[in-house]
């Protein structure tokens, strides 16, 4: 028979010599989801045997990691944050690296604070439950052009508790929304060039949805229509808190200023990255010149 430790050190070998990333990494995972082990069990007890039926299952999830299948389609969920999301084919899977807005919004608010939170291309809903289940005082809307999206982001805030702080509204970004009515704003739009689309790992062309991913011609369509977008939809002083390509800061500060937002800047990823551009509404709405 076959236990969680010899188990483990095969899936690493297979995932290995397919040349996968984080072979041991996605070799526990796929442990820990077809065995119901934890991560402590594998330590602890690797002697544990699996069943037939266990070992085939998680040849199933190995057979299916070798064909550059994510370990988060394979298993249909994903942690962000400190939240484990349910997925489906019509969200993109969250990435560590958007982590960073809701770091950003959570460190300028209190605990009980309230204020009103709009997530523009909501998806599974990351960034907008992340941050109210954090927020119990504060509520917030999630946009997507998405049906299929908006069931998943659904699924999740009931999952989480979190219904009766959040809406969820079919929509192309803030198209219909009132003028003035969210004190934050935060998106994620798809800001990849269309001509690099076939160039990316199978993991993300093949298995994350196009809407999602493609900015078009210049990467930069959804932020054009985003800036002044964001702008109305803010309250005087309210912050607004977008995703960004490695390469897009200098354009998007640009739509971003153009807009009218002051206080233009951005912030860094984890890995030294340009990752995230940040703008304020003024509170006044005419200046002297």
């Amino acid at each position: 028979m076959t236990t969680l430790v010899k188990a483990w050190t095969g899936a690493q070998q297979r995932l290995k010599a397919a040349s996968i990333d984080s072979p041991a990494i996605d070799a526990r995972l796929l442990l820990e989801a077809a065995t119901g082990a934890t991560r402590a069990d594998i330590l602890t007890d690797p002697y544990r045997e699996l069943t037939q039926e266990q070992e085939a299952t998680l040849d199933g999830y190995l057979d299916k990691r070798i064909k550059r299948m994510p370990v988060a389609r394979i298993l249909g969920r994903k942690g962000f944050w400190k939240l484990l999301l349910n997925l489906s084919e019509h969200v993109l899977i969250p990435r560590p690296e958007t982590e960073v807005i809701v770091d950003m919004i959570l460190k300028r608010s209190l605990p009980g604070d309230s204020f009103q939170l709009a997530d523009l291309g909501t998806g599974s809903g990351a960034i907008l439950l992340s941050v109210l289940s954090e927020r119990p005082a504060a509520k917030g809307l999630g946009t997507d052009i998405s049906e299929d999206a908006l069931a998943v982001a659904r699924d999740n805030a009931a999952n989480l508790g979190l219904t009766g702080q959040t809406a969820f509204l079919r929509t192309s970004w803030g198209s219909g929304l009132q003028d003035e009515t969210f004190d934050v704003v935060a998106s994620n739009p798809p800001y990849i060039r269309s001509d690099v689309i076939p160039t990316l790992d199978p993991e993300v062309k093949n298995h994350d949805p196009i809407l999602a991913l493609d900015g078009g011609q210049t990467g930069l369509e959804a932020y054009e229509v985003l800036a002044p977008e964001i702008f109305r939809l803010l309250k005087p002083g309210g912050m607004a808190y977008l995703e960004i390509g490695f390469d897009q800061a200098t354009d998007v500060e640009n739509l971003m200023k153009n807009a009218g937002f002051d206080d233009v800047t951005t912030y860094l990823d984890l890995s030294n990255l340009p990752r995230v551009v940040t703008g304020q509404k003024p509170t006044q709405k005419f200046r002297l010149a």
